[in-house]
């Protein structure tokens, strides 16, 4: 009989999760992870009592209340309000697009007058059937907003100018005729006090976890060890790439630690135009209101993605998403092994949607146990 119930490979959130469901349930888990240490992208690097988000920007948002108290009952989580600013050429905008942004643009003060001026730069684009992103973005919100705070940043994001890149990139804009710079529409919204890794630590306790140990590298050895695998890595790279690499875009980091206790005095900045190769510079400890003597911050760059790279955002095109089918035919013919998360569903998720992907599938698991 094999030593545990499942392998768990990957010890992000999915994996974490399910990891916590089915030890409730009596089933014995064993989690994997080849990094050297859990909660895969959420993973915070204290750096003079600073919780830095290694990976990137982590803010935890959602309207789902029962969600909210489940990830609340491991750590409780601050009333951290995303309000990003942007910086375009020195000029200062807030985010997302909202009366602020608008007064800041033309000095508007009514939601009349910023409607009819967004109007007047739409009316005479004749923008019937939009052929790429810029043509999206003109027909939605104007030359104005779309030169300043969307061309550059887009194209620094996908390494294309906006006139290659397909419509569908842009489906809608968030644009609000408030004055709100509350990112998102979310009800709840917050970061963990004392760090993400609060988080996996509490849904991992007492579970067996095993870091820096790569399951392609003992695959054999490893899945003899339980009765059924959850698979949370790259679905290509479970089947040996047979049918050839889905794409990703991917990031890299600067982090700096400064002598001086705020830098930039918001968590978020985004640097909206092409000539400056950074995307945003994150300050992290305004994620937890922090006072400490100094500050680290990230400044973020995207890049092509390669075979090695991190993988952070699936490439959704045709051409991918018909790659895509192939593999997952050979995924639904698996008896012994579950595929979730970002990387196993080649989908962007937020950290919300890949925990309750995690919960959807134990309760039809366990259901009944």
């Amino acid at each position: 009989m094999p030593d545990f119930d499942y392998l768990v490979v990957g010890a992000g959130l999915y994996g974490s999760v399910f990891a916590h469901e089915a030890t409730k349930h009596n089933k014995k888990c064993l989690v994997i992870d080849r990094r050297p240490h859990t909660g895969g992208n959420t993973w915070c690097d204290e750096q003079a009592g600073i919780n830095v988000h290694a990976y990137g920007a982590h803010i935890f948002h959602t309207n789902d209340k029962e969600l909210w108290d489940y990830v609340n009952s491991f750590v409780e989580f601050n009333r951290y309000t995303n309000s990003p600013l942007a910086n375009y050429k020195g000029e200062l905008y807030n985010l997302p697009f909202n009366m602020n942004t608008f007064y800041q643009l033309w000095k508007v003060k009514t939601p009349a007058e910023a409607q009819q001026k967004i109007q007047e730069q739409i009316a005479h684009l004749n923008i019937e059937h939009p052929a790429n992103l810029e043509e999206q973005a003109l027909s939605l919100v104007g030359r104005d907003v779309y030169e300043k705070l969307i061309k550059g940043y887009t194209e620094k994001q996908w390494g294309r100018d906006a006139r290659e890149l397909p419509a569908f990139i842009i489906k809608r804009l968030p644009v609000r005729f408030t004055y709100d710079n509350n990112y998102f529409n979310d009800k709840y919204q917050g970061i963990p006090i004392g760090g993400y890794n609060k988080l996996t630590e509490a849904l991992l306790q007492g579970i067996e976890v095993r870091l820096a140990t790569d399951y392609f590298a003992n695959r054999q050895q490893l899945d003899l060890l339980a009765s059924h695998i959850v698979f949370t890595g790259q679905l290509d790279e479970f089947y040996d790439f047979r049918f050839g690499h889905l794409e990703y875009r991917s990031l890299r980091f600067e982090h700096e630690l400064h002598n001086t206790p705020n830098y930039q005095g918001n968590a978020v900045v985004n640097y909206t135009e092409r000539e400056v190769p950074y995307t945003r510079i994150i300050e992290h400890k305004h994620f937890e209101f922090g006072q400490q003597p100094k500050t680290v911050i990230t400044r973020e760059y995207s890049k092509e993605w390669k075979p090695g790279d991190e993988p952070y955002y699936p490439v959704n095109d045709d051409k991918n998403m018909q790659l895509l089918k192939q593999y997952q035919q050979l995924a639904h013919a698996e008896e012994k092994v579950i595929f979730g998360g970002r990387l196993a569903e080649y989908r962007y998720y937020d950290m919300h949607q890949v925990i309750a992907s995690a919960l959807t599938k134990t309760k039809k698991l366990f259901s009944n146990s």
